[in-house]
């Protein structure tokens, strides 16, 4: 079994310094940096910003994550709840999805068989 693991490793050439902000009630906004191999920012390097948020269910809590299309921190937080609410929607699309593939797939055994709705020889079940 160990042999089909997937060797794990990091793309030193693609490091990023991550910044944690939050407002300490919705979700925390993370500032992704580039950064070189020694950790020092990349001048004009890339930055990105992710939001994270969770949705209450009533199977408990949903982690939401979602990339914030931003200039700069102020920006991400305006743009924070638009894309809570597009990530919200992807995740109960998907859901939604889930649960329809989980339907088609359910097992149904013959309806025919014995007098009263006896399991017919073998009690073999069928897919449908």
């Amino acid at each position: 079994m160990a042999d089909e693991l997937p060797e794990i490793s990091m793309a030193g050439e693609q490091l990023f310094k991550e910044e944690v902000f939050t407002d300490r009630e919705v979700g925390t906004i993370q500032r992704l940096s580039e950064v070189d191999g020694d950790g020092q920012l990349v001048d004009g390097g890339k930055v990105v910003f992710v939001g994270q948020t969770q949705l209450m269910t009533r199977a408990g809590p949903l982690p939401l994550t979602f990339e914030i299309e931003a200039a700069n921190l102020a920006e991400a937080a305006a743009g924070f709840g638009a894309g809570a609410n597009r990530a919200m929607e992807d995740t109960v699309k998907r859901l939604e999805e889930m649960r329809r593939e989980q339907a088609q797939s359910i097992i149904v055994p013959d309806a025919g068989g014995l007098p009263g709705g006896g399991i017919p020889g073998g009690g073999q079940i069928k897919m449908p």
